[in-house]
């Protein structure tokens, strides 16, 4: 799980195309930024996956019952 207040930051070797680090720079962007927004994105991407994947018979098995039974509080949900 990722932590709330921001640890100390390392260096990271990338090979990237030169023309796009050549136009993210003209357009002022932050390149360290932007790779960290990513990188955070994809893992806690990653991290839904896997949640779903550990929890699939669970999830299923909720469905289901939900398709059997009905919600439990239908009598007070007012559409």
């Amino acid at each position: 799980m990722l932590e709330r207040s921001a640890p100390p930051r390392r260096a990271l070797n990338v090979r990237v195309r030169g023309d796009i680090i050549d136009a993210a720079k003209a357009a002022g962007l932050n390149l360290s930024q932007i790779t960290e927004a990513a990188l955070t994105a994809a893992l806690r991407s990653a991290q839904n996956r896997q949640w779903q994947e550990e929890n699939a018979e669970a999830i299923a098995y909720h469905r289901a019952r939900i398709e059997r039974d009905g919600m439990w509080n239908m009598d007070l949900v007012r559409f």
